[in-house]
């Protein structure tokens, strides 16, 4: 029984995570005030020039705050993995394109870069509870 409340505990408590962090990070972005405004406008620069950061930025935003509200429910979950796959794919990007902002040398990343790096914590939690994590098993 302790086992179980633990699981159904953790369960919840990842749900709430991802959705404080894409939420808050969503909405700082809305309302100007994110710290990765440069970072993105630099990828944005380079992948797509034509859409103006003005606009992009705060679809951006609400896009990060829709991954957030998704998961707050187990009938949207999927939706939202569905969603998150792809952005997080696009936040890796700068470890690629923008290698002067995302390392300082060889396998040291800047602070930007460890912020891009940490995001696969978020994939796998993401991916874990969507899959299963904290479902019953056979």
């Amino acid at each position: 029984m302790k086992s179980a409340k633990i699981k159904k505990f953790t369960y919840l408590l990842a749900h709430v995570s991802i959705f404080v962090v894409f939420f808050w990070f969503g909405l700082l972005k809305l309302i100007g005030t994110s710290p990765a405004y440069d970072l993105v406008d630099a990828l944005r620069a380079i992948t797509i020039p034509w859409w103006p950061m003005s606009s992009f930025f705060g679809f951006l935003g609400a896009v990060e705050m829709l991954i957030g509200i998704l998961f707050l429910f187990k009938k949207t979950e999927k939706i939202a993995i569905a969603i998150l796959i792809p952005h997080m794919c696009t936040t890796f990007l700068p470890l690629i394109m923008l290698p002067d902002i995302a390392w300082q040398g060889l396998l040291t990343p800047t602070l930007p870069g460890q912020y891009i790096i940490k995001n696969i914590i978020i994939v796998a939690l993401a991916t874990s509870v969507v899959v299963g994590y904290g479902k019953k098993s056979n």
